[in-house]
């Protein structure tokens, strides 16, 4: 009797065992499974070179990629003249890198069409403060030309070809400028011409072509940006015929009312005479 319980409970333990171990090993046959499966769908091991993919065409590259299994994604747009336009001009991660498969690649287009910047006041910012604000606004200097002036590395003038842009001029993005720079005063002497009756912009040319500069600029009345083109020199200050140094520079008062430019001239004549 005792005997045959005890052969009935060695019995329960084996099959207790054998459903033990039957259970282990069907988790660990499913843990295989997952671990296989969790590799293939993650690519682990396997890692994909990024292609080079900048100066080619944002749907050549999307070609190029995706037969890599990697993706690409726009994030920005400039303006170069070292690339064609619409053509990719850098990448994230750079070409050679290693990546998972399913990676996406970051790029910045080069704009299909220039955009349009508004020039900001350069006159009388220093050079290095000039060139910070052109490139920051994708302008290019295209050079720099120095002319006697009360100070050094101030920019006196901006033109593009042969004409003066004023701030607040829209000007396309990449546009090539020319900067008119003090290089302090010379020893020459030169005569101050009469710049009453023109315009301030027509003034300050005048007198760069003689190795002048504008100083101190007053309105009779403070304008506005609708009448501010309007306005004329009606006095300056030294006055016309004054012999000086290169590089000085002349006060000019302006103003709308012609009068004040006919009174001028008729005082400038006076003097003259005497």
């Amino acid at each position: 009797m005792e005997k045959a319980k005890k052969n009935h409970t060695t019995s329960l333990w084996k099959v207790i065992l054998i459903n033990f171990l039957i259970a282990a090993a069907v988790a660990f046959v499913l843990l295989a499974i997952l671990l296989i499966g969790l590799r293939q769908y993650t690519q682990h091991g396997v890692e994909i070179t990024v292609p080079e993919i900048t100066e080619l065409y944002l749907e050549e590259a999307r070609i190029i990629l995706e037969s890599e299994g990697l993706h690409i994604e726009v994030i920005d747009s400039t303006y170069s003249t070292k690339v064609p336009q619409g053509t990719i001009v850098e990448q994230t991660p750079l070409a050679g890198s290693k990546v998972k498969h399913g990676r996406t690649i970051y790029v910045i287009q080069n704009a299909q069409m220039r955009r349009p910047v508004v020039l900001p006041e350069l006159r009388d910012m220093s050079l290095r403060q000039a060139k910070a604000t052109l490139s920051s606004l994708g302008l290019v200097i295209d050079s720099i030309a120095y002319e006697p002036s009360a100070y050094r590395d101030i920019v006196l003038d901006i033109r593009m070809g042969d004409s003066i842009i004023n701030a607040g001029t829209r000007v396309s993005e990449g546009s090539p400028v020319l900067l008119i720079v003090g290089k302090g005063q010379g020893t020459e002497e030169v005569t101050i011409p009469t710049v009453v009756g023109k315009s301030l912009d027509d003034a300050r040319s005048w007198l760069l072509s003689h190795t002048l500069t504008v100083g101190i600029v007053q309105y009779d009345i403070p304008p506005t940006e609708e009448n501010k083109l309007h306005y004329i020199v009606y006095s300056q200050e030294p006055a016309s015929g004054t012999v000086v140094v290169e590089g000085t520079s002349v006060n000019l008062k302006l103003s709308m009312d012609i009068e004040k430019t006919v009174t001028a001239d008729n005082e400038q004549d006076e003097e003259e005479f005497f």
